[in-house]
Formats: structure tokens, C-alpha cells, sequence
């Protein structure tokens, strides 16, 4: 047995894990990464880099037959679902050497590819090493939830985990899951020629808001994507190539089956009890620092019970730099944390939805909205399908939702609003190119003034005085 002792101890090298890790030793800490399984951890291996890659093959797919209203005749392109694949694999492979373990033992970390448990508070194992740390963060991240569904285990069926691996192209691809992995992944094999059907227990994208997510499904249903909500799947039965799911709204068979009714977390082999770490179903039990009941051991990302985002985890990280490294207090904030769902128009929120926003302030709450229709780049690129809406209270935003083109990238102009108090009237400040999308998140504050301004009887008795005594 190998004895180590470290100031920082990483289980997990995902993407939390591996920017503690980096931060850490570049500031001088003596720092210990363990991984078992593949550097990266599921963002880069299974999650959001392989689902965007095959996500542009798909929307490459779809350009190709959607060129008519711009006098470009559409044509059925050719699909090569392998190469599609190897695409994917390419992106894989141009962004590991990154999180690779060359380039972490290059800046000084130990890094040891074992699996690790706790032998107690500040000791874990991990093959043949045993290793006490000062501080220890757990960021094992998740894994796909598999349901109890009855015939499930008897039949073949694909996860996020094993779907990019996949080389021969669905016939038709059933999904069970309405959530984001489910409906981007549905919109991108639907796009690359095959036939898609999501089966949903509840309402799709439900995590949304309403208003937002018919926007996004009525396009997939128009793309072909077969989408059945309130059906529970109660029986699975087939064969490889021939699958069946039995809801109370049918049975539906094709030739695949995805399975992605959301994540687990990856703390089974850990042994926490034996360092006094408590879990919930959701995953570690954590305070607003993010210490587990051992307050030597602290969880982030996706194992941290809390929201499942790889942009999450790297918040997370900064957070656990503050501590551990400087002895800085630092408080876990979720109101500007945003998140984007890649379908094709896209959804993206941050802080507080309207319904959540009317539940906790009431009338005080108003709603400024704009339509990308009134958007001319939007017009220009023929992506003028899609909705802007911002929470506000007392002049400041509190929340903000946008379904439509590049809703991704203009969710963050008000992550950094509400991060930082700016006010409405600090964003009507701003000023965009013309003609660019982000001239939307100008147009919806001045939406928020424009009744104030242009609807007010006092501003116009003002404008009229002044007009009497301007020389």
C-alpha cells in the first residue's frame, strides 16, 4: 500500500473536479485527482460536447431542404449517420487534450486513474494507494437513471452513455423522456433522417415555461418529431430491432429505444458513512458553502443535489478556490445561474420564470416582452419564431425568459444583470450593432419604459411646457 498525503484531494475528473484541480495547483497546493473511468467526465465523453456536435450535424441536415424562402431550392441531403458519428468523435477528440491527463500532471497535479472510497474522514483509497488529504472535494458527477419500468432490462436500449457509440442510423428511434436530453436528441436524429417519437409521463419540457416550450415543440412536431405526452411507459417488450413501448395512450414500437428520464448521482461506491457524510435521494447533503456534514469534505456539480450543469460545476469550483485555498467564506447563489435547452428554436432561463416570479412577488412583479419578429436580423435570417420575456420588480430583473435563435447567448447579458443588480435602465444603455440578435435584450427594456414614457400624461404635459419655453 502507497500512503500519500495532500492538501487537496479531487475525486472525480469532471469538469468541476478538473477546474479545482487546475486552479488549486497553479496557486500552489499540493493536489491529488482521482478518475476511473475517462478524463472529462460525462460533458466532455457523453453529455454536452457529443449532443452539440451531432446537433450541428443535424442542423447541417436540415439547412440543406430549408433554403426555399431565401430562393434557394431544397434538396434531401445525403445522411452518413456513421460519419455523423465520427464527427462527433472529432469534436471528442479536438477538445480532450484540454482535460487531459498529460496536461494536468504538466501542471503539477498527482493523477491517479482508480476509483477511490472513503476509509474514513480524510483517508480515501483508490487501489493501491491510500490517500489522507487536508481538504477533500468529491465531483463524481452523474449517471443516467435507469426506471423500473417492467421489461426494461430485457430488452436493448440506449442512454446518453452509450448513444454516441451508436454507428448504424435508427430506422426509428423511440425516447423515453421529454426533458432536454430527450427533445435535443430527438430534433437532431429526426434532422439526420429518422423517425422519432418522444414518449413523455408528464409534459415535455416542463421544466420551462409554458408559453416558451410550445413555442420549441410546435417546431419539432412541424419538423416530424412525434411527441405524446401524459403517457407513462408500463410494459417494454421486443427485441433488437423491434422494440415496443406499451403506454395508457398506445403502444409505440421502433427500432431503438433512448431512455433519458433525467440523472442519478454517482455516490454508490464511495463509502461516505465511513467519513460521516450524509446524502439525501438527490445526492450529497451540502450547506450554502458546499460542505458536506463532514466539513472537511465538500461536493459540487451535479453530485451536489442542486442544479445539473456542467457551467454549474465550474461555479462551483470557484467557490471551493475561495475556500479552501484563501479561507474566504464563499456562498452558493442560483438566482443568476442560466441554462439553455439546444433544440432548434432554443430555450434558455434564468432566475426567476413568471409563474415563479407572480407566486413570489405578486403585482409588484411586471413582465416586459418582445417578439423576434420585430427583431430585422432575426427577419433577415428568417429565425423570427421566438419570444423574449423579463421579470421585473422594482425596475431591476429577476428573471428572464427567451425561446428562439441564439436564446443561449442572450441569456447571458442578464445572468450579469441580476449577478449584478443592473438595472432595466442599464441595459436600455447598452447599445448592439445593427442589425444583430442582441439588439433583443435592449428592445425588451424598452419595452419595460416605453408605457411609462410614451403612455404617461405627466411626461407629455412636461414635454409640451418645454416645447412653450425652448427659444
Amino acid at each position: 500500500m502507497t500512503r500519500i498525503k495532500t492538501d487537496l484531494l479531487v475525486i472525480g475528473a469532471g469538469s468541476g473536479g478538473l477546474s479545482v484541480a487546475a486552479g488549486a495547483v497553479q496557486m500552489g497546493a499540493d493536489v491529488t485527482l482521482l478518475e476511473g473511468d475517462k478524463m472529462g467526465g460525462d460533458c466532455l465523453n457523453y453529455g454536452c460536447v457529443p449532443s452539440k456536435a451531432l446537433l450541428a450535424a443535424g442542423h447541417a441536415a436540415h439547412a440543406m431542404g430549408a433554403g426555399a424562402a431565401m430562393g434557394i431550392t431544397p434538396v434531401v441531403p445525403e445522411i452518413d449517420y456513421a460519419a455523423a458519428k465520427d464527427h462527433v468523435a472529432g469534436v471528442i477528440g479536438q477538445i480532450a487534450p484540454v482535460d487531459s491527463q498529460e496536461r494536468f500532471e504538466g501542471l503539477g497535479v498527482r493523477v491517479i486513474r482508480e476509483y477511490g472510497h472513503f476509509t474514513g474522514p480524510r483517508t480515501v483509497r483508490a487501489g493501491a494507494t491510500e490517500i489522507t488529504a487536508r481538504r477533500i472535494v468529491i465531483s463524481t458527477g452523474s449517471s443516467p437513471l435507469v426506471p423500473p419500468i417492467p421489461g426494461l432490462g430485457q430488452v436493448p436500449y440506449l442512454t446518453n452513455e452509450t448513444l454516441f457509440d451508436l454507428r448504424d442510423k435508427p430506422d426509428h428511434l423511440l425516447i423515453i423522456g421529454g426533458g432536454p436530453i430527450g427533445m435535443e436528441m430527438a430534433q437532431a436524429h429526426r434532422r439526420l433522417g429518422c423517425q422519432v417519437t418522444v414518449i413523455e409521463g408528464m409534459t415535455a419540457l416542463g421544466k420551462d415555461d409554458p408559453e416558451l416550450a410550445a413555442i420549441a415543440l410546435e417546431n419539432l412536431r412541424a419538423e416530424g418529431v412525434e411527441i405524446v405526452e401524459n403517457a407513462q411507459a408500463q410494459q417494454i417488450t421486443g427485441r433488437d430491432g423491434q422494440i415496443t413501448v406499451e403506454t395508457p395512450k398506445g403502444a409505440f414500437t421502433g427500432s431503438h429505444l433512448l431512455v433519458a428520464v433525467g440523472r442519478k448521482p454517482n455516490i454508490d461506491t464511495l463509502d461516505l458513512e465511513k467519513a460521516g457524510i450524509e446524502t439525501t435521494r438527490a445526492g450529497i447533503k451540502v450547506d450554502d458553502r458546499l460542505r458536506s456534514s463532514n466539513h472537511k469534505v465538500y461536493a459540487i456539480g451535479d453530485v451536489a443535489g442542486g442544479l445539473q450543469f456542467t457551467h454549474v460545476a465550474g461555479y462551483h469550483a470557484g467557490l471551493i478556490i475561495k475556500q479552501v485555498l484563501f479561507g474566504l467564506p464563499a456562498r452558493v447563489n442560483t438566482a443568476h445561474i442560466p441554462w439553455a435547452t439546444f433544440t432548434d428554436p432554443e430555450i434558455a432561463q434564468v432566475g426567476l420564470t413568471e409563474a415563479q416570479a407572480r407566486d413570489l412577488y405578486g403585482d409588484r412583479m411586471e413582465v416586459a416582452r418582445f417578439d423576434y419578429s420585430h427583431n430585422d436580423r432575426a427577419i433577415a435570417l428568417r429565425q423570427d419564431k421566438g419570444l423574449i420575456k423579463v421579470m421585473v420588480v422594482k425596475g431591476r430583473p429577476v428573471g428572464a425568459s427567451i425561446v428562439g435563435y441564439q436564446a443561449g447567448e442572450l441569456i447571458a447579458t442578464w445572468s450579469l444583470a441580476i449577478a449584478n443588480k443592473i438595472k432595466m435602465s442599464g441595459i436600455s444603455a447598452m447599445i448592439a450593432p445593427y442589425p444583430t440578435i442582441a439588439e433583443l435584450n435592449k428592445r425588451v427594456a424598452g419595452a419595460y419604459f416605453s408605457p411609462r414614457l410614451f403612455d404617461n400624461l405627466a411626461v407629455k404635459r412636461v414635454v409640451r411646457l418645454v416645447q412653450k419655453l425652448l427659444p
